[in-house]
């Protein structure tokens, strides 16, 4: 199957893993020429304080959620790995909770792939996925890879 859109979604703890999310990523698209949407899913706090942390003047600017993912450090650093693997891309940003935003994103991109990251869980916690990854992985619209960061 030829993957046409990959959306790699990350949030607020995917700052420490973008290696091993960009690596999947690369493996993934790259042989296929697929487009990869670097989604960064916000919850509505997050994303408040995103705002802050920018300097974006709601009262000055028109705020666009893809403007703000596109200033945030995590989705900079993903950007500069797709583009040094000649990996084409696109930025979304959206406001919500994680697991349906995620899902909703992956609809309305038309994703034949999902990419998202997680980490270690304590025992008891590895028999149920994290709440976002759980949702994600039973209700995206297309298959899902979970990636775990290599230094837990």
């Amino acid at each position: 199957m030829t993957l046409k859109t990959v959306l790699l979604a990350v949030g607020p703890g995917d700052a420490e893993r973008t290696d091993e999310l960009a690596e999947t990523v690369i493996e993934v698209a790259k042989p296929a020429g697929t487009t990869v949407v670097l989604g960064h899913v916000f919850t509505r706090d997050e994303y408040d304080d995103v705002l802050d942390r920018l300097d974006f003047d709601p009262d000055h600017e028109a705020i666009d959620p893809n403007d703000v993912a596109g200033r945030h450090a995590t989705i900079r650093d993903l950007a500069l790995t797709l583009e040094e693997a000649d990996v084409s891309y696109l930025i979304r940003g959206a406001v919500g909770e994680h697991g349906e935003t995620i899902v909703n994103l992956a609809e309305d991109v038309d994703a034949d792939r999902v990419i998202v990251g997680g980490r270690k869980r304590s025992p008891t916690g590895k028999a149920v996925f994290g709440s976002t990854a759980q949702e994600v992985l039973l209700s995206s619209p297309c298959p899902v890879t979970f990636v775990r960061a290599e230094s837990e």
